[in-house]
């Protein structure tokens, strides 16, 4: 047996992990190096958001050399279910006899509980190995990681008499330009951005930040996998979720995953999906703040599930009129006004010509 410099090959990883820059956030940057006898057997990283993790690239690699082997990983292997199966149930079934951690994931759906089982499962395990280089690779994902509760943020804009768009749906433009750049910005500094099947069918929208920042990770709530395959949405550019019943259509799924859209599957009650499953699936995401941009049903269930934490609203001095006219919160609502909710530390600003007003609930 060759003597093995865990320095060497950890910092092998590091490097590796880097180049996924770009390209996975808000995941982390991840490397993977896989060492069987002192002969490298297979490398991996995190390449893409929503793509296999670098473990599993690794693995892949190494095949049956990864038997007996040091496997090198510059962040601990998860533990949960997520978009991919856990890592170190691979780990485990690869054969890998001992595995050299440098940094602990914060994110608690990973918590310790996955080390737990490598060691349960007779794996020898050590971290710290170049820590402070590993954490240094992922600051901003750390950091966010310490924040137990997503921030959960309604936005609409609707005329001065609650309409978000007209009898026939029509919604172009009920606010003025200055609220649109502001909405553009809120969406630069969110990690994800979600609405319902309705508005992308209706309005065909990008979901992006239009070039003043990063653009959010897009997740489209589709029960019944109803949104267009050539929508703009699924054009690539960014990651997107679809959140969809547990039976589809395997064509059309197919042609999502060749997209890189990524599929989840949630139980559906009564035509809709529970928000604490969405919201704690988002979690797992690393998703930790989410901007909920309608229709008027989607903000409805997430205000009724209790995961919304803010409130933005943009008023325009404008009338629309109708009794079929789209509001921005739908669904059943109180039968009495005494049960309605009264939201928290209510602020009201001028945004061009238009009105913002922002609260907590």
């Amino acid at each position: 047996m060759k003597k093995v410099d865990d320095r060497k090959f950890m910092r092998m990883a590091l490097q590796l992990a880097k180049k996924g820059k770009g390209k996975t956030s808000p995941n982390p940057l991840v490397g993977c190096v896989i060492v069987n006898d002192g002969r490298v057997v297979g490398k991996g990283y995190h390449e893409y958001f929503g793509g296999p993790h670098a473990e599993i690239n690794a693995l892949k690699q190494a095949g049956m050399t990864s038997i007996g082997s040091t496997l090198y990983v510059t962040l601990q292997p998860c533990n949960h279910i997520g978009k991919t199966p856990p890592c170190t149930d691979a780990i485990i079934k690869a054969g890998v006899k001992r595995v050299v951690v440098a940094t602990l994931d914060p994110n608690e759906l990973a918590g310790g509980t996955g080390l737990r089982k490598l060691r349960r499962n007779s794996i020898v395990v050590s971290r710290g190995l170049l820590k402070r280089e590993a954490q240094s690779l992922n600051a901003e994902y750390l950091l966010s990681q310490k924040n137990t509760k997503p921030a959960v943020i309604v936005k609409a804009a609707m005329s001065i008499d609650g309409k978000i768009a007209t009898r026939t749906g029509d919604s172009k433009w009920i606010t003025s330009r200055q609220s649109r750049s502001y909405v553009h910005t809120m969406r630069s500094k969110v990690d994800a951005i979600l609405v319902g099947w309705k508005t992308i069918v209706r309005d065909n929208p990008q979901l992006t930040s239009h070039g003043i920042g990063r653009d959010p990770v897009r997740v489209i709530l589709d029960p019944q996998l109803r949104v267009p395959v050539g929508s703009s949405v699924f054009d690539g550019t960014v990651p997107t979720i679809v959140f969809c019943g547990p039976r589809q259509d395997g064509g059309k799924l197919k042609i999502l995953w060749k997209k890189r859209i990524i599929t989840v599957p949630l139980p559906i009650h009564r035509g809709q999906m529970n928000f604490g499953d969405i919201i704690r699936t988002l979690k797992q995401f690393s998703l930790r703040s989410v901007l909920i941009e309608g229709g008027g049903e989607t903000i409805a269930s997430a205000i009724e599930a209790g995961v919304v934490t803010n409130l933005t609203m943009f008023i325009s001095p404008r009338i629309i009129g109708g009794r079929s006219a789209i509001t921005p919160v739908e669904g059943l609502g109180v039968s009495m006004v005494r049960r309605s909710r009264i939201l928290r530390e209510p602020q009201l600003s001028r945004i061009g010509s238009d009105f913002l007003f922002t609260a907590k609930f």
